[in-house]
């Protein structure tokens, strides 16, 4: 989690950037097909920061929902 846990569209928690780039670290080491997955404030910024952290898979709520044009906003996390 990279938000508080308890209710969607809270603000993403930069000091959590370290700690996906460890595990991602302790799963290239032990298991490399091992998805890491991270919920909490992703949208088109801050996924790519967890990606460059060392996620794969990414999970987002407000950032979609709550947009009109939820395929852009999907593309948008994507990187596309």
């Amino acid at each position: 989690m990279t938000v508080e846990p308890g209710f969607g569209g809270q603000s993403f928690m930069s000091d959590q950037l370290s700690k996906i780039a460890t595990v991602r670290e302790m799963i290239d080491r032990t298991n490399p097909n091992c998805e890491l997955e991270v919920d909490g404030g992703i949208d088109p910024e801050t996924s790519r920061l967890v990606k460059n952290a060392g996620a794969n898979v990414l999970v987002a709520g407000s950032a979609i929902f709550k947009k009109p044009d939820r395929k852009a906003a999907i593309e948008a996390i994507r990187g596309e």
